[in-house]
């Protein structure tokens, strides 16, 4: 395939950004507009999946483009779907297409915000997967973005397109159970190691692995996985391209506990105590973990264990199961909250709200007894569509606002954790007991790695440095902030530079 020159991309996506400046009542003259939304979806493993799946039950949608760097997830995508479509493998070159009107980005998380920002210049609306961002900086010019180029830009935080959870949001927030305690969020869900290697490992011929690694320095890979092999998946786990399972499922969760509380911003503070404990592999990322968010009208604290129950217990989850599926599969081998464990519980004065399924919350009074259920249902590509055709960015269930600070409480959560220092549980246990959620918190991770024989002589956890936040400015003060500050953003590796927008 031709490769696309960066001189031509721009230019391309000068002309569509004039475009990008129609009015709502111009737009409709646009090719797609009055017909099917043409639509490509970017990233075909993982998410990937899903977005196809999803794309093929909605109305007045037509996919029309793939793009993969991997020939071969790419070809196989294509021949699933069957018709008429095109194949890309550079990005670019699919944004200069004329003939998309929209694109779903199911990228690793590395590319996620400079792929939608390219989209956006090119004229595209976008859909774009959680975390919206690999760090906070890139994420706020991804908000920007969609202003300067006045695109549809939607948020893959599916969560918010449920009746049942916007029900039982409203429900709270009008003090049916009183004022809000603690706002908790968990992903307990199984990960296996990813096993150790002892040196780089080759990269299969059918991955272009400079447009895979994009924004991110070009380095060898060092991880190889039975399932996922050396490029594949295991990059969640990998700082350079991935936030951890904080940032993988966390974002979900995270997004619900802030949601319920009616906070538009970031936190005050910031703690985060844990590590990948349990096994040494190549991973970096936290695999035990809990983050405290210290926000004004009560604390979010979210928690992440990828041990079992105990040491033998249950057989590992598949690594691409996700949601409520994996809240079933998990309950069998994992710890749970209450019954949680992949999902919200959100305590108040009288009484609580627990979410163990995507779109359904049930609440309870002090006793425990039931008082309210709320239903739903994934209504949230069908959404991005819509609002695609009617320019009514209200409707959006998702805005990029809400998944950017979603996304930022999941990269100021990596960043306690990786501006920290390993602690004796002495140290630990008289740094949290001023903090009643978090040393309750805390008490609970010691004893789920203590039924997983995880030593912490041998493995000592981290504690997080303690971050204070100005939530208007984006950024830190205090003891830590020059450290913290320079971590917001990365160097970014040319022509794959996100833009400063903002």
């Amino acid at each position: 395939m031709n490769q696309l020159t960066r001189r031509t991309f721009i230019r391309n996506t000068a002309l569509f950004g004039a475009a990008a400046a129609l009015s709502a009542r111009s737009w409709g003259q646009v090719a797609g507009a009055n017909g099917d939304v043409r639509v490509a979806v970017l990233g075909l493993n993982g998410r990937g999946k899903n977005h196809l799946t999803s794309l093929k039950a909605v109305k007045g949608a037509r996919i029309v483009a793939l793009c993969d760097p991997d020939s071969k997830v790419l070809d196989r995508a294509a021949a699933q779907l069957g018709g008429d479509v095109k194949k890309f493998t550079d990005m670019r070159e699919l944004f200069a297409s004329p003939d998309i009107d929209a694109v779903t980005i199911a990228t690793p998380n590395h590319w996620h915000s400079l792929a939608g920002i390219w989209a956006m210049q090119a004229g595209k609306d976008v859909y774009v997967e959680k975390p919206v961002s690999h760090n906070v900086w890139e994420g706020r010019q991804l908000v920007a973005g969609a202003k300067k180029y006045n695109r549809v830009i939607q948020a893959g935080t599916q969560i918010r397109s449920g009746e049942g959870l916007r029900e039982a949001v409203a429900w709270v927030q009008a003090g049916n159970l009183g004022k809000i305690t603690a706002s908790r969020g968990f992903c307990y869900k199984r990960r296996d190691s990813i096993g150790k290697t002892s040196g780089p490992t080759p990269i299969p011929a059918s991955i272009n692995y400079d447009l895979w690694t994009g924004p991110a320095p070009l380095v060898e890979s060092h991880r190889n996985s039975k399932k996922n092999g050396p490029v594949h998946y295991d990059w969640h786990w990998i700082y350079l391209y991935g936030n951890g399972d904080v940032g993988n499922q966390g974002i979900h969760q995270m997004d619900v506990a802030r949601w319920f509380l009616g906070e538009s911003g970031l936190p005050r503070h910031t703690l985060s105590l844990g590590g990948r404990l349990g096994y040494d592999d190549d991973g970096q990322t936290a695999n035990t973990q809990v983050v405290i968010h210290d926000y004004a009208t009560a604390p979010l604290i979210f928690e992440v264990r990828g041990l079992p129950a105990k040491a033998g217990a249950g057989a590992p989850i598949p690594a691409d199961l996700g949601g409520a599926d994996a809240a079933e599969a998990g309950a069998k081998s994992m710890d749970n909250y209450r019954g949680v464990g992949v999902g919200n519980v959100v305590d108040c004065e009288g009484g609580y709200v627990v979410t163990k399924a995507y779109f359904t919350a049930t609440a309870y009074d002090k006793a425990g007894k039931v008082v309210k259920e709320f239903k739903g249902h994934d209504r949230h590509m069908q959404n991005f569509i819509d609002v695609v055709r009617s320019r009514k960015l209200a409707d959006l269930y998702g805005p990029i606002q809400e998944g950017h600070v979603s996304s930022a409480l999941c990269h100021l959560g990596n960043l306690s954790h990786q501006l920290g220092a390993t602690a004796a549980p002495g140290v630990l246990q008289e740094k949290v007991k001023g903090n009643a959620p978090l040393a309750e918190a805390y008490g609970r991770m010691v004893e789920h790695l203590a039924a997983n024989n995880v030593d912490f002589g041998k493995t000592p956890a981290t504690l997080g440095a303690p971050l204070t936040i100005d939530p208007a400015a984006e950024r830190f003060t205090g003891a830590d902030a020059a450290a913290a500050n320079a971590m917001l953003t990365r160097a970014y590796r040319a022509p794959f530079t996100v833009p400063q927008l903002a």
